[in-house]
């Protein structure tokens, strides 16, 4: 107990040592943990924006007016074998002009210019349990002779598909793009906090280079001399942490029910626990941040 008292002592009086480089420090420990600490909010929001769209991903297979029920349930029963398929429903010609005409309420007019007539074809109706599944199982039912032989245009049965395929690849590709950036921000901002981590330890260990020799001469252990510069190291991350942390919840509290509230319709909450996770990590891999960036300045430079 009497050794880390002294550890954390000497830690702090390299705090007024280098107070600067200190600074410049847990600054930059801060500002990486922070903007590492965004990117995981963003990318909680994002996920959930994601899975909301991958939870409207379907695809709508329209079959000809004349096809036979015995071709539509076979057409459907292959479709529920199919890796990634939820549900499978079919929908009549009459239920089609039902929920068009449900969902134009507030458009009187276009129904009424049906004129009785119902011009919608009848549809299988896909539900998927995995959106990234759609161009395969899109595929799969285009494969299928039967679906080729009833479906709405038989002289081009891809047309007689509909699944948003453009969308749904943007939006795959998208998110993909995200995350690679994302991961190299990271990355990037892990090795520059490291080497300010290093070079303030670095700099610790020149300005007490004396009092190292004279421990030396004593037999002062090589743990003993290591001690305040790793405990150094260890309170920059903490402190750097502990203000990204700080911000963070700021941010949580203030700024996201603001943009909740101004786009209802985007899915921005974000489950209490997950933020828990984000912030425990960051004190986790501050920590790490500072204990391995003193550990490599002490290989390099305290020959002890």
């Amino acid at each position: 107990m009497s050794s880390l008292f002294y550890f954390f002592r000497e830690s702090l009086t390299g705090f007024s040592r280098n107070l600067s480089t200190t600074l410049g420090s847990i600054i930059t420990i801060f500002l990486s943990l922070l903007i590492i600490g965004i990117f995981f909010i963003a990318g909680s929001v994002i996920n959930n924006v994601v899975a909301d769209v991958e939870s409207q991903v379907s695809i709508t297979a329209y079959v000809a007016d004349d096809a036979s029920q015995e071709d539509i349930d076979s057409v459907m029963r292959s479709i529920e074998g199919m890796d990634g398929v939820e549900s499978v429903t079919f929908t009549t010609k009459d239920q089609a002009l039902e929920n068009f005409t449900t969902s134009m309420t507030s458009n009187p007019d276009i129904v009424a210019q049906l004129d009785g007539q119902n011009p919608l074809p009848a549809s299988i109706d896909v539900q998927l349990a995995e959106a990234q599944e759609v161009s395969s199982i899109a595929q799969g039912i285009l494969d299928n002779e039967t679906f080729v032989s009833i479906c709405d245009n038989p002289e081009d049965p891809s047309d007689s598909l509909q699944y948003g395929q453009k969308t749904v690849d943007k939006l795959f590709s998208f998110t993909n793009a995200i995350r690679i950036v994302g991961v190299a921000l990271i990355a990037l901002l892990i090795v520059i906090a490291f080497i300010f981590i290093n070079n303030t330890i670095r700099l610790a260990i020149l300005a007490r280079r004396k009092e190292i020799a004279i421990m030396r001469l004593v037999g002062a252990s090589n743990g003993f001399i290591r001690g305040p510069f790793l405990m150094e190291g260890a309170l920059h991350a903490v402190i750097g942490s502990i203000l990204a942390i700080v911000i963070l919840e700021l941010l949580h509290q203030l700024l996201l029910p603001r943009i909740s509230a101004a786009l209802p319709w985007l899915p921005i909450a974000i489950d209490p626990v997950t933020f828990v996770f984000i912030y425990l990590g960051l004190l986790v891999a501050g920590l790490l941040i500072g204990i391995f960036g003193s550990l490599l300045a002490m290989r390099r430079y305290l020959k002890v």
